[in-house]
């Protein structure tokens, strides 16, 4: 017998259906749409036993609810029997399955009607996963059969955002085990989609195994779209987007070793993302293969694949989907070191950056320079370790072992908890934890993960040389100071000790220098440091009117499309 905790939620689907003989769902509603004949319904699907229906090849789920179709019948049609089906195959296609929806359906007159909906989920689109979850093909037949309307029904942004904050657990135990369960479906179904939007739960990392999930706040955006893009070589990454106006694309990308999570974070009241889209952007998060949301994290890779690969890769994609015919950065860290690269190496399409933090002279203080200078990554590889990861795990005594190690580490960012241990070790001084709410310092482990000792080994190749350089040590990117003639504006927090202050000014100086100091200018921060820029109980005041202006001397009114 099934037993466990069961999920519920509401959802909200409108569009136009009309009885036409058209061959097409798009092009039956497209007529509907010219008549005027709106079809809507708003339901609750209810899943009793969550491992049950997961376990069922056809995962089913019951509906109640009501249809308003103005053209059927003049008050609402009340739904007296529904089943739902989150992925059913699809025997006719490849790579797709189906989320099916069948409601016997009764007037107040007594007259009945059967609406049969589905959604078509292609397993090898990236760019497809909203389109895909949010748009319903349905057709609707009286009781003797004839058809009575047919067309395309879609989830609007706003309903999205109102559906994830219905999803609740049912029949469960104590409370966490229903954030379990809730965060479970989620990822069951809607993967992607479901760990972009806010209104769901976070998921827990290497970092916290046993964490239960976190109940996130909705973002103040719109629904996302996400796209996955692989690059020359065959890798994977992610651009997630929130289209919030006219100014043109923006690209932001995160450090190394964290994912855009860092950005989206939604502990602090107004995080960057929500902070420009309310400006009146179209944001783009840019997770490059370095992210710890991505399967390539987990690889061995070079800065140079970054530089070479990923951006070029992730800016063409955004000016084709956008329509725009360049784009501004706002990078962080590593992701600001790789823009920096991959311009040198011939990007194109970039309009204006903004650099946070690290530029082309990685000046660190001297625990990381102590750090480069003794190879360490060699020093791993002789003892077999290819990756580091900020994964703790009380129970295991090497993790225990390396967490006392890095209690000897001076700081001056102490702190008792081993996940800040633990990223202090193999990173340095990433946050001021004066900065920092304390729900943000409690979600920290979620935008962290695992990082490749050949990726590290460049990083501090680079600090050792004084500048960037390929993963050879080759002198590559220097002699190409001409690529970086745009409009650049450096950031950096003056209590920045992952990164000095040093690095962005010698960068500053040298552009200024070689293209004219017209293009360039350097921001400085007092009692900020480093990755706190991002996600401190301050920001929004502090930091992001900041990044703000300096896109908006050079933001353009794209086409939307």
């Amino acid at each position: 017998m099934a037993s466990g905790p069961g999920i519920r939620f509401t959802e909200t689907m409108r569009g136009f259906a009309t009885a036409s003989d058209a061959d097409s769902f798009e092009d039956a509603a497209a007529a509907a749409k010219r008549a005027g004949d709106r079809l809507e319904f708003t339901v609750t699907i209810t899943i009793d036993f969550l491992d049950a229906m997961i376990a069922d090849p056809n995962h089913a789920g019951g509906i109640s609810g009501s249809v308003s179709a103005p053209t059927l019948s003049p008050s609402p049609l009340r739904v007296v029997d529904g089943e739902f089906n989150l992925f059913a195959s699809d025997p006719t296609t490849i790579n797709t399955t189906r989320m099916k929806y069948r409601m016997s359906l009764a007037s107040e007159s007594g007259e009945t009607f059967r609406l049969d909906g589905f959604k078509m989920i292609r397993k090898d689109r990236g760019d497809s996963i909203w389109r895909d979850t949010t748009t319903l093909f349905v057709t609707v037949t009286r009781a003797d059969g004839e058809l009575a309307a047919k067309g395309v029904l879609q989830i609007l942004p706003a309903d999205f955002l109102k559906q994830m904050t219905t999803m609740e657990a049912i029949g469960a135990a104590n409370p966490v085990e229903g954030l379990r369960a809730v965060a479970r479906f989620g990822q069951f179904f809607a993967g992607v989609l479901f760990d972009t939007y806010g209104g769901v739960f976070a998921r827990t990392t290497e970092m916290k195994r046993d964490a239960p999930p976190r109940k996130k706040r909705p973002l103040k955006m719109s629904a996302p779209e996400v796209y996955d893009v692989p690059t020359s070589d065959g890798t994977a990454v992610r651009l997630t987007r929130y289209n919030g106006g006219g100014k043109g694309p923006v690209m932001l990308a995160p450090g190394f070793g964290t994912s855009t999570l860092a950005f989206t974070i939604d502990t602090v009241d107004t995080n960057l993302p929500e902070f420009l889209f309310e400006q009146g952007y179209d944001v783009w998060l840019f997770d490059y293969r370095a992210s710890p949301a991505l399967p390539a994290s987990r690889t061995q890779f070079t800065l140079d694949d970054i530089a070479t690969k990923d951006w070029p890769a992730a800016v063409a994609t955004v000016r084709e989907v956008s329509g725009a015919s360049s784009v501004q950065v706002m990078a962080h860290c590593v992701g600001s070191m790789t823009f920096l690269m991959a311009m040198l190496s011939g990007l194109q399409g970039v309009r204006s950056a903004v650099c946070s933090a690290l530029s082309l002279f990685p000046v660190s203080p001297i625990g990381n320079r102590v750090k480069a200078k003794l190879d360490l990554g060699t020093l791993l590889r002789r003892f077999g370790v290819e990756m580091l990861t900020t994964s703790f795990d009380p129970g295991n005594p090497a993790d225990r072992f390396i967490d006392q190690v890095v209690k000897m580490f001076p700081s001056r960012e102490a702190c008792t908890s081993a996940v800040c241990r633990r990223i202090l070790g193999i990173y340095g001084e990433v946050y001021k934890h004066e900065m920092l709410n304390e729900p943000t310092h409690q979600a920290i482990h979620e935008m962290f993960g695992v990082a490749n000792v050949t990726a590290f080994d460049h990083i501090t190749r680079m600090i050792r040389e004084g500048h960037v350089v390929d993963a050879q040590g080759r002198d590559v990117y220097m002699a190409n100071l001409s690529r970086l003639a745009l409009p650049i504006t450096f950031l950096h927090g003056m209590e920045n000790r992952l990164f000095l202050p040093e690095g962005t000014e010698k960068t500053f100086q040298l552009l200024a220098q070689r293209n004219g100091g017209g293009l360039y200018q350097r921001i400085t921060v007092p009692v900020y440091a480093h990755m706190d820029c991002f996600m401190a109980r301050n920001s929004a005041t502090d930091i992001f009117p900041l990044i703000s202006n300096a896109l908006e001397s050079h933001a353009v009114l794209a086409p939307q499309v």
